[in-house]
């Protein structure tokens, strides 16, 4: 079972991205206080604000691409080192542009960089880990970042009424020095071509030829799973769309309050979650990871609607956190282990931008059903959704039997070890 031993047999990279997820996340300062940023010191409107944020979530799409095909041609370190210093140096000049109208889309092109280093930490992370050891690696990476996430935004918190400028050099600044830890201390691990690789590999990560797509179109369930994975986001999404609206809605004045102090229950509860989530499930079928996931959402989300107290809520926020650890990680787990070692930074790309759509639709679908059905509509929608999503979740293991890697420790056996 998957625990404290198999994270101290963790390759040391992955401990190194983790380390370095954690110093970047830490300067999470810019995006959690964007649409104030837009809003109170820029006045602009929602509507306004609203179009930027919409661009800045369509930004990760072409970033990641590019990131993806980069990373498979020039190197998983080269790209992060570059993307990260690159990003963080777009960000820090917002500092002395004060209310220009040029901030808004300085940031979205920060954001556009920022997005190429996450097929190549997927990558790196994939390289060097062999299918067993993969639902820890990722998941000590995605703690890493969450662990950077808790104390982000309560920094920037206290920054911002006094001194705004700070939040864009500080988010540069901790983005640099996660550039500086990858550079120093983590070699390449790109595999060479026609050359092979120190770590077992699955039958499915035998390197190919041609393009993503045709590789792809070889991995139908491939394209399956993204589309439920995209199902999965379009229901997450709403922890920051429809969540803070139910919240203002049941407690009025004390709204904002109240959904910050969630948010801070989701940031406690993925961190508390992720090694007892990991050594439980260990031994599973990594759909069937995804598919817990997706129940966990139809609870935690689906069941909103019914509620009216904080305590309530606070329970809700807990269970649909478990959903996002287990989705999280083991979705980056299911494209390392089905994705050739020639492709992974381009797959992990093309999957996430297919899955990525539910944080655009979310939204725009949440606003509809709530201007015309009302609040409960959304909740509802979200429960059918997350239902529909884990059901076709389970297709992909039946369309790829026989070809693709779909284990927990047990994918040691296949791939040698």
């Amino acid at each position: 079972m998957i625990g404290i031993h198999s994270l101290r047999g963790l390759p040391k990279c992955v401990w190194l991205l983790f380390a370095a997820d954690l110093v970047n996340s830490t300067g999470y300062f810019v995006l959690p206080f964007l649409t104030i940023l837009l809003t109170d010191r820029m006045g602009m409107g929602s509507a306004e604000a609203g179009m930027y944020l919409a661009a800045a979530n369509v930004a990760y799409g072409p970033g990641s691409m590019l990131g993806g095909k980069l990373a498979d041609h020039f190197g998983r370190k080269r790209v992060y080192v570059g993307a990260r210093v690159l990003a963080a140096l777009t960000l820090m000049s917002c500092a002395m542009l004060g209310r220009s109208p040029l901030v808004p889309w300085i940031v979205i092109g920060s954001i556009l960089a920022s997005s190429a280093t996450e097929p190549a930490v997927s990558a790196m992370v994939a390289d060097v880990t062999p299918p067993g050891q993969r639902q820890a690696a990722f998941s000590l990476v995605y703690l890493g970042r969450n662990l950077g996430f808790a104390v982000g935004p309560i920094l920037a918190g206290l920054m911002y009424r006094t001194h705004p400028a700070w939040l864009f050099v500080g988010d540069g600044l901790t983005s640099i020095a996660a550039a500086v830890l990858v550079m120093l201390w983590i070699p390449e691990t790109l595999p060479a071509a026609g050359a092979s690789s120190d770590v077992p590999e699955a039958d499915a990560e035998q390197p190919e030829a041609g393009g993503v797509i045709a590789a792809l179109w070889r991995r139908p369930w491939m394209l399956v799973f993204a589309v439920a994975l995209s199902a999965y986001t379009l229901v997450y999404v709403q922890c920051v769309f429809g969540l803070p609206l139910q919240v203002n809605a049941l407690f009025a004045g004390d709204g904002p309050a109240r959904y910050g102090a969630l948010m801070s229950v989701n940031a406690v509860a993925v961190i508390v979650l992720t090694a007892p989530l990991v050594r439980l499930t260990g031994r599973m079928a990594t759909t069937r990871r995804l598919v817990l996931g997706g129940i966990a959402y139809m609870a935690g989300f689906g069941s909103i609607f019914l509620l009216r107290t904080m305590p309530l809520l606070v329970l809700s926020t807990v269970i649909w956190s478990v959903g996002e650890v287990l989705v999280a990680t083991n979705s980056r787990v299911f494209i390392a282990d089905n994705a050739p070692s020639s492709h992974r930074g381009r797959f992990n790309a093309a999957v996430n931008l297919l899955a990525g759509g539910g944080y655009v639709i979310g939204p725009l679908v949440g606003g509809v059903l709530i201007a015309r059905m009302g609040m409960e509509s959304l909740w509802k929608a979200c429960l059918l959704i997350a239902m529909g999503a884990s059901a076709l979740m389970l297709l992909p293991a039946w369309m790829g039997r026989g070809r693709m890697v779909d284990g927990g420790d047990r994918a040691l056996t296949h791939s040698g070890r």
